[in-house]
């Protein structure tokens, strides 16, 4: 139960919850995949990291990525081939819209927030870092347009796998409890727990 002498923290904690909620939301795009095509090779290179960032919303971390992609499509009439390297990026943070009004609890001077486990919010490519190195096509080949498609959708799954490789789900667990946790005491809570279920 809240106590009383409190309450007047409730509602400013409640509201920031939920308007980082909704930018959030705002920021959150979903992954499409496409069926694989037969027929074809694709060589695969290390995916390298390349920076990491906090950031102040509730997608509390970023990861920046590079990956070489290579897809061939050989056959015995020719062979097409694309030579990509991708940028991308990886946001992960917690959904607060799946956060309710028990797991907001005020006991004393102090809160216990009780969030959900962060999750990769956001794995996209950063088109104007990514480039087509090399476009290669048999003499009685067509370009296939469907390599590059394939290609994007390699780098974007091969930068998703990285991202939870490289531990970005646990700091973002480690930046929300910091970040909210400062936003907390800042409102006038002496004590405060974040949790995750």
């Amino acid at each position: 139960m809240l106590v009383n002498r409190r309450s007047p923290y409730l509602v400013p904690a409640v509201t920031v919850v939920l308007a980082i909620g909704v930018a959030l939301v705002v920021g959150w795009v979903a992954g499409r995949r496409l069926p694989g095509v037969g027929g074809r090779s694709m060589l695969s290179t290390a995916t390298v990291i390349t920076q990491i960032q906090s950031l102040a919303q509730l997608v509390t971390v970023k990861y920046v990525f590079e990956k070489v992609v290579v897809v061939e499509d050989a056959k015995w009439y020719g062979q097409n081939r694309l030579l990509m390297v991708a940028h991308g990026v990886a946001k992960a943070g917690v959904d607060l819209q799946r956060v309710g009004p028990t797991d907001v609890r005020i006991r004393g001077g102090g809160l216990i927030l009780t969030l959900p486990r962060p999750q990769l919010v956001d794995v996209y490519l950063d088109e104007g870092r990514t480039e087509i190195l090399e476009r290669s096509t048999g003499m009685l080949r067509q370009f296939d347009q469907q390599m590059e498609q394939e290609a994007r959708r390699e780098a974007v799954e091969s930068i998703r796998k990285a991202a939870r490789a490289a531990g970005i789900l646990r700091d973002a667990e480690e930046r929300t409890r910091l970040q909210l946790t400062a936003l907390a005491r800042s409102a006038g809570f002496d004590d405060v727990i974040i949790e995750f279920r």
